[in-house]
């Protein structure tokens, strides 16, 4: 460690005892005959400090579809910093996909990514940073395939709540959890510690093209959640590529075959969009065959909701006979999908491709 961040301390080792060694470093205290590591010399220079700290340690679950049952679990350990980049580093490897698309007219080829690494590392390493290690809770990845979520515990110290989350892009608080965890993970340069984080994910989610992250608590401050939403994969896009403006739609059936063919046309890069002609075709059909609130609700399904959340966009109450009258329809043409089984509390729905396909024939901007 002392080698890596540079510090004069490397050279002096060599005379120091480890005990005077570990004073300098200020990761133990006390005398010789009673020396005792303190929490953050545990954390960082100890193999195993999930011992001390129980459930220290990453979870990542590597979710291949929404099903909620098709997935992968992965465990990293051992000392803070080990552990932080031996995460990067798979998500980097596995995760992380580049795009690259020739502009004609211009030498410079557009690179994007799934995921922006930069975006990832501060998130990730704030995670580790502000989590408390009093509690037996590990820091969890959720990786989707529209979005990855990234949740410690507890939440943010205060005066930072959920409102200030949602409407500051800088957040300075005025007291840290960790202050000595920031100044290793600092000498490492896997963070800052200057209450440039916020700022950091948000401009490498932006150069890259991707939508905006999202950062939660609750009330009481209990979790602190982020989402970093997918550039590419199953992220919600109004645009679709289309190169025939001359399609025709005569009955539902038309509509619901063209976004099962079409689904995986749906492009975050600009498209040819449909004409008003076409579009009106789809509205009509829409309307007359499912119900008119079909759009409302693809739209709040984007980055996904429950069942009261969509309902409350409709502007009618959530019981059974409106589930079954305006969710179900969708469900059953692929429109919308759920996240969990039927009848979970925790059930969430989100848009599908054929869905995205559905809303860019609606949404004509000729």
């Amino acid at each position: 460690f002392l080698q890596e961040v540079k510090s004069d301390l490397f050279e002096e080792s060599k005379q120091l005892s480890m005990a005077d060694l570990s004073r300098n470093m200020l990761i133990v205290k006390g005398p010789d005959e009673d020396l005792r590591p303190v929490n953050v010399g545990l954390l960082f220079f100890s193999r195993e400090p999930d011992k001390f700290f129980p459930r220290c340690w990453i979870e990542l679950v590597w979710h291949k579809d929404h099903s909620g049952r098709n997935f992968s679990e992965k465990y990293f350990k051992g000392p803070l910093h080990v552990q932080l980049r031996a995460v990067l580093s798979f998500i980097e490897n596995n995760i992380i996909e580049e795009t690259v698309t020739k502009i004609p007219g211009i030498a410079e080829a557009k690179r994007v990514w799934n995921y922006p690494y930069n975006a990832i590392e501060e998130s990730i390493s704030n995670a580790v940073y502000h989590k408390s290690y009093e509690l037996g809770s590990p820091i969890e990845i959720q990786i989707w395939p529209d979005k990855m979520e990234i949740l410690s515990y507890p939440g943010p110290v205060p005066p930072v709540d959920a409102q200030i989350l949602k409407q500051n892009e800088r957040i300075v608080a005025r007291d840290y959890r960790n202050r000595r965890i920031g100044d290793f993970l600092k000498e490492l340069h896997l963070t800052e510690g200057r209450g440039t984080g916020f700022p950091t994910i948000y401009n490498a989610m932006r150069d890259n093209g991707s939508s905006d992250p999202i950062f939660d608590t609750d009330e009481q401050s209990t979790y602190f959640l982020t989402t970093l939403p997918a550039l590419g994969g199953n992220q919600v896009s109004d645009q679709v590529s289309i190169a025939d403006n001359s399609l025709v739609f005569n009955t539902i059936d038309d509509v619901i075959a063209y976004c099962n063919e079409a689904g995986n046309r749906v492009s975050n890069e600009a498209g040819n969009r449909v004409s008003n002609e076409v579009s009106n075709q789809v509205i009509s059909i829409v309307n007359a065959t499912i119900h008119d609130k079909v759009v409302i609700i693809l739209e709040t399904v984007k980055n996904y909701a429950d069942s009261n959340e969509i309902f409350s966009q409709l502007g009618i109450t959530n019981q059974t006979k409106n589930r079954k009258k305006y969710l179900e329809p969708l469900i059953d043409n692929k429109w919308i999908e759920m996240t969990d089984t039927k009848h979970s509390p925790k059930q969430q729905y989100t848009i599908t491709d054929q869905g995205k396909c559905l809303l860019a024939l609606i949404k004509s901007d000729n």
